[in-house]
């Protein structure tokens, strides 16, 4: 029997917020994320505060989005992104799938001899947890600016008509994550899935007239497990269990 309980954040979706990182871009932009993508979760932003805009890059091609507050905008598996930030740019991020983007759903747009196999690539992207705050931001802000190279590379190949650059980061970045698959199931069973399961179990027993789970319901509330710490696209403030 299925059951009617799922007590996690509404949709197993993940929330944190954004500060966007500030230092210029290697292009000249006033400041700006690291491009990257994700697998398997959709990614969603509602902007809270500033200016600036996501630019995104899908086999359809470059696109920019402009953001600003109370825009509510979002992209599928798939899309590499990158925030610019004009001034001040705050996003509330929701990721579908809460877990799964920890759990190493994401893929920077590195040089593709960084692509090869997965402990090239993590030494690549790590940042020192115990290393002091200036030496983390230049780490991060190198990360994200070799990252820049390529998704400007990635971008100018497709422009001019050829599609293989991209195509072979999709491959790369889908043979990067392969090895963590059964892990994400679970994360996805015990998350998502779960979620949407209990709904159709309380939708199946208002038809029975059984509203016993109503009798269940319960209140949560928490605050940010770490504030400050530093992301592909800027200084998040992120949640336990979201």
């Amino acid at each position: 029997m299925v059951s009617t309980a799922y007590d996690g954040f509404p949709g197993a979706v993940g929330v944190s917020r954004l500060t966007v990182y500030d230092w210029p871009t290697v292009e000249g932009l006033p400041g700006g994320g690291t491009p990257h993508v994700h697998l398997t979760c959709s990614e969603g932003y509602v902007v809270t505060a500033g200016r600036g805009a996501v630019q995104t890059l899908t086999t359809s091609g470059f696109r920019e989005t402009p953001l600003e507050p109370g825009t509510v905008a979002w992209f599928t598996p798939g899309t590499i992104h990158r925030l610019v930030n004009d001034g001040g740019l705050e996003i509330t991020v929701v990721m579908q799938n809460s877990g799964l983007p920890e759990a190493g759903d994401a893929v920077l747009t590195l040089p593709q001899h960084l692509l090869t196999d997965p402990g090239t690539y993590a030494d690549a992207v790590r940042i020192p947890a115990d290393a002091p705050e200036a030496e983390q931001a230049r780490v991060a802000r190198a990360r994200r600016d070799l990252a820049t190279r390529r998704f400007l590379e990635l971008r100018e190949a497709a422009e001019k008509g050829d599609p293989e650059p991209l195509a072979a980061f999709q491959r790369a970045a889908a043979d990067l994550v392969r090895p963590r698959l059964d892990d994400w199931e679970q994360r996805w069973l015990d998350g998502a899935h779960s979620a949407a399961e209990a709904t159709r179990a309380q939708l199946d027993a208002l038809r029975g007239r059984d509203d016993g789970h109503l009798a269940e319901a319960r209140v949560s509330a928490t605050g940010p497990k770490a504030s400050g710490r530093f992301g592909m696209c800027g200084r998040l403030s992120v949640y336990p269990g979201i």
